[in-house]
């Protein structure tokens, strides 16, 4: 009995830390701190990225409440990037900045270790931040425009179910991006002068596969919950795998652009692959709820 309370509060340290790492959210001071949790972390990073996600969710449905939907989807994107304190969003910047330009390996990781934003980052920020704003907004929005007013409101109901489960979403499956490419790539800066060291090491194939089920739980729990108050459950199963498939897609092109770039991946590019994977979630999730006329999923 007390070899299972001992594992069950190491996995509840492991999770305080993976949320101690990427969060603003304080944790209890019985949790403590070991250098090697942090590596050991990541199968909670999915978890993680969903209660970031259950937090935009909240401020999204209260804000539509009483404001239009991109201001709504505004105050969301706000809140999610006050509450991991912009980590990935500047991993991105930084990974704009450093490989936007044709430089070498070893001038790219100089800029991305430089705390200044540059134009590549700047440009790289806005546009990727836009471009969540516009696909969030294009899934909360009612495409039709000629209907009652009971039909609004009945559709705006659904869209906003539909975008508050898109948010929750993306924010887990992007979080197994960096996982999947720790796992199979090597580290591609200096070590010694990383950032977080043990996130230089490469995760093993049973921790990647930890974090696997982990977004997998998340699925679980958002098709028990639409089964639940009785939505359709195969709408929700065509946009988890339309939006997996974006996601995948997009560690796909990371890996082949750090890869290339610099024989490896580093924290800031880490940031970067979660967000890219993230808004080709978005997308994903928006091809589903709002086709395009001439595709039926």
């Amino acid at each position: 009995m007390k070899r299972i309370i001992r594992g069950v509060l190491y996995e509840l340290r492991l999770f305080f830390t993976a949320q101690q790492f990427f969060t603003r959210v304080p944790v209890p001071a019985w949790v403590g701190f070991e250098p090697d949790w942090l590596h050991r972390c990541v199968r909670y990073f999915p978890i993680v990225g969903a209660l970031v996600g259950l937090w935009g969710a909240c401020v999204l449905a209260c804000s539509s409440l009483f404001w239009p939907p991109a201001v709504a989807v505004l105050l969301s994107i706000a809140a999610t990037v006050w509450m991991t304190g912009g980590f990935h969003e500047d991993g991105w910047a930084d990974t704009c900045d450093g490989l936007g330009g044709t430089v070498s390996k070893a001038r790219a990781l100089e800029i991305m270790k430089d705390s200044r934003l540059g134009s590549y980052g700047g440009l790289g920020l806005i546009l990727i931040l836009m471009l969540k704003a516009i696909v969030l907004t294009s899934i909360l929005a009612p495409l039709l425009t000629e209907m009652s007013e009971a039909e609004t409101s009945h559709v705006h109901q659904v869209l906003l179910g539909w975008t508050l489960m898109a948010v929750v979403w993306a924010h887990s499956v992007s979080r197994l991006a960096p996982v999947l490419l720790t796992a199979v790539m090597p580290y591609g800066g200096d070590p010694d002068h990383a950032k977080a060291k043990p996130l230089a090491m490469r995760v093993g194939a049973g921790q990647l596969a930890a974090a696997a089920l982990m977004t997998a739980c998340v699925a679980g729990l958002l098709m028990a919950l639409l089964a639940w108050i009785g939505w359709p459950v195969p709408t929700l199963l065509r946009c988890l795998m339309w939006s997996s498939f974006g996601a995948g897609l997009s560690t796909a092109f990371c890996f082949r652009w750090f890869t290339h770039r610099l024989g490896g991946f580093t924290g800031d590019t880490l940031g970067a692959s979660q967000q890219l994977a993230e808004v080709a979630a978005l997308l994903g999730w928006l091809a589903v709820v709002h086709p395009v006329t001439w595709v039926r999923w």
